[in-house]
């Protein structure tokens, strides 16, 4: 319920600042309008220091957690492998996907938004980007200097060691350490939710500044860049189903009709966790493996989110795009392979995928403040890329528990919102 008003708010918020913005537009000229569009960005700002304070400790909390109990539950084995393959293999196809439409369709093109402009633009080039940095950001010197500093590749590799290390030391502290930092994810999903009462005003004020300066195009921009993401889920869809024809043949069709439901209410409500409890009765239904279904289920909640991968491939470039940053063959690569990595450590945090980009924005040089344009749409996107995120993990469940008879650990962390 909360997060339909919030979306509510953020549609309201949208709407009012399209039109405040194209009142101003018409009646300021270009130095008023930029003084206005300063004015207005310290809200974003504020919004965008919010977002940033929660990014480390619930990197560290939840994937901590998420690798401790996969391994104690003696998941790691012939099923785990599967999974684990199946997800990369899905995640690299969803990334590549955005990054092809998003290099065709060109979303961000025409709007010649500029960087520093606005605030929170890191106003790095992405020229200095290569294989190099990118290894130097990969392994850190102090976790403490790379919490401060919001390096999140290096807290998510000191996550794993951290969170692997955990899962093999014996004695009553292991559990003790494992339910503080569950405590801790809790009160950072609590404190996300806080940081998004600020959502519709930041998004108010991000429309409102961009539209007085640069004029209604904007909203078209938007109408086109809706469009062709959602051509871009179609077409994984197609690719998803098309993996499970290949492991189900004409019982393809039984699967999607009970995963019919589920989708649906992830749909409406944006949320996955509203859907978990209908997806696994839907593969009970189908006939799946109820333990693997117990397994791979919650882990793909948390590993294979194929509408988010792509959200954020697809988005990265329309920011990219808008702001004029020329992206070559071997930077779209690294980004790549950046969002692979750092989306496993915010992923089934609610608003996950926001954090992740949030994280992800400064370490590939792109101005931070492109991530409010997002915020104005978001609620649709968010409607996309959850149900795709369940109709994937859905299919995935069912085709890893086709035939398997391994015996999996009944233990499995509540996947969160995404």
């Amino acid at each position: 319920m909360r997060n339909r008003y919030l979306v509510r708010a953020i549609v309201i918020a949208m709407v009012l600042g399209v039109l405040l913005g194209g009142l101003l537009h018409s009646h300021l000229d270009g130095e008023a309008a930029k003084s206005v569009s300063t004015n207005l960005n310290l809200i974003t700002d504020v919004f965008l220091r919010l977002i940033k304070m929660v990014i480390a400790p619930l990197v560290f909390a939840t994937l901590v957690t998420g690798v401790a109990s996969m391994a104690d539950s003696g998941s790691i084995g012939r099923v785990g492998f599967k999974a684990m393959a199946w997800f990369l293999i899905a995640s690299l196809i969803s990334l590549t996907i955005g990054l092809v439409l998003a290099n065709f369709f060109q979303p961000g093109a025409g709007l010649n938004l500029v960087v520093g402009q606005a605030t929170g633009s890191t106003g790095l080039n992405t020229a200095t980007f290569s294989l190099p940095i990118f290894l130097s950001h990969v392994f850190p010197r102090s976790i403490v200097e790379a919490m401060g500093s919001n390096e999140v590749l290096q807290i998510v590799v000191f996550s794993l060691f951290f969170g692997a290390a955990l899962a093999f030391v014996k004695g009553s502290g292991k559990s003790g350490i494992v339910d503080i930092l569950e405590e801790l994810s809790k009160v950072m999903f609590r404190i996300t939710d806080y940081v998004m009462v600020v959502a519709p005003f930041a998004v108010f004020a991000a429309i409102a500044s961009t539209i007085t300066v640069h004029g209604l195009e904007m909203v078209v921009s938007f109408g086109k860049l809706v469009a062709q993401y959602f051509l871009g889920l179609a077409i994984l869809w197609l690719l998803i189903a098309g993996a499970g024809y290949l492991a189900f043949g004409k019982r393809l069709k039984a699967l999607l009709t009970n995963l019919r439901e589920p989708v649906l209410v992830a749909f409406s409500t944006a949320s996955s966790e509203a859907a978990y409890p209908k997806t696994i009765a839907a593969l009970d239904n189908f006939g799946s493996n109820k333990r693997i279904n117990s397994f791979v289920l919650p882990l793909g909640y948390s590993f294979n989110l194929d509408g988010s991968m792509m959200y954020q491939a697809f988005i990265v470039m329309f920011i990219a795009q808008a702001y004029n940053i020329e992206m070559t063959f071997t930077h779209q690569v690294m980004i790549l392979l950046t969002l692979l990595v750092i989306s496993k450590g915010t992923a089934g945090v609610a608003r996950g995928s926001l954090v992740v980009l949030a994280a992800g924005l400064p370490m590939i040089g792109l101005p931070e403040s492109g991530l409010l344009l997002i915020l104005a749409i978001d609620p649709i996107l968010d409607m996309g890329r959850t149900a795709t995120n369940v109709f994937g993990c859905g299919v995935a469940t069912a085709v890893i528990g086709k035939g398997s008879e391994e015996p999996v650990g009944e233990r499995a962390a509540s996947p969160q919102a995404v």
